[in-house]
């Protein structure tokens, strides 16, 4: 009696045709262990709920120009010094206008706005352009003396080279403006005076990006208008030493020949006296320019 009831209750055999789990590869989980699963699922991963970092602020906050000129007569009259925005027989080549991220970088911006307006006790108007590398950069701006720039007096410390947060933009075309701190080469006795502020600058030429100036240099502008102008400073021709000059300078420099480093200092100077003939802040009331940049 007890067998027959023990076998009225007993499942039914399995076939050998029928399988209790539809997927061998899978095993079957607990009640419990769904349960956990399925809530684990439902919430938001630490990935997807975290906010990305808003992008840089490109907002252009100041405009400035400047005016590019050659003077023909520079080498030959050389009692023009550094004042060469008196050069006589000027040939005036056109204007860059430029948009500053003063919200970025207000301290890089400021000292650039009082080197074009003149308002720290020097100014960039009369300086030469110093550098031309084709299809990358031309650079401006260097302290020295003549036909380069005099030591500004009133300029605060520029505490933004140092800070991470002011390299967060690349040089990624034509008309970048930057501020010159990797491809600044100046000499050793200038940089140990007590009023020397760092105000060199370039400008990128194009036509690509430039990704070996980024994490260097201070991105704090672009140019707004003049980028044909920017195309034909790129053009000017340039002091190009040979071969066999790079080979002996890079022998003269490995065994400390301080020579070396003062003849470099002509490479990829242009043939032709460029410099900054005026500069200035401009006042704009309705801007027609997009306030930001890319």
């Amino acid at each position: 009696m007890g067998c027959t009831t023990a076998a009225a209750f007993s499942p039914p055999p399995l076939h050998l045709h029928q399988n209790p789990n539809p997927n061998p590869n899978l095993r079957l989980l607990p009640r419990r262990s769904l349960v956990l699963l399925s809530t684990a699922l439902s919430l938001p991963s630490p990935l997807s709920s975290a906010t990305a970092p808003p992008p840089p602020d490109t907002t252009v906050t100041d405009r400035v120009f400047m005016d590019f000129s050659v003077c023909p007569s520079y080498f030959v009259n050389r009692t023009l010094g550094d004042e060469l925005s008196l050069c006589e027989d000027s040939e005036p080549l056109g204007r860059l206008v430029i948009g500053l991220y003063g919200n970025l970088v207000p301290i890089t911006v400021s000292n650039f706005k009082a080197m074009c307006t003149g308002s720290c006790g020097s100014s960039y108007k009369g300086t030469l352009v110093q550098k031309i590398l084709p299809g990358e950069f031309f650079m401006a701006g260097r302290q020295g003396h003549k036909g380069e720039v005099k030591p500004p007096s009133k300029l605060a410390r520029n505490t933004e080279t140092v800070d991470s947060k002011a390299f967060k933009l690349g040089h990624t075309r034509s008309g970048i403006v930057s501020l010159c701190l990797s491809e600044n080469d100046d000499d050793d006795d200038i940089k140990l005076d007590p009023n020397y502020h760092n105000v060199e600058f370039l400008i990128t030429t194009g036509p690509g990006p430039c990704p070996q100036l980024d994490n260097r240099n201070i991105v704090f502008g672009a140019v707004l208008d003049g980028l044909d102008l920017v195309t034909s400073i790129a053009s000017i021709p340039t002091y190009k030493p040979g071969e066999r000059i790079r080979q002996y300078n890079d022998f003269a420099e490995f065994i400390g020949d301080g020579r070396a480093k003062t003849a470099r200092a002509i490479w990829n100077k242009p043939l032709k006296t460029l410099y900054i003939s005026d500069c200035g802040e401009l006042k704009v009331a309705k801007p027609t320019l997009s306030p930001s940049l890319p």
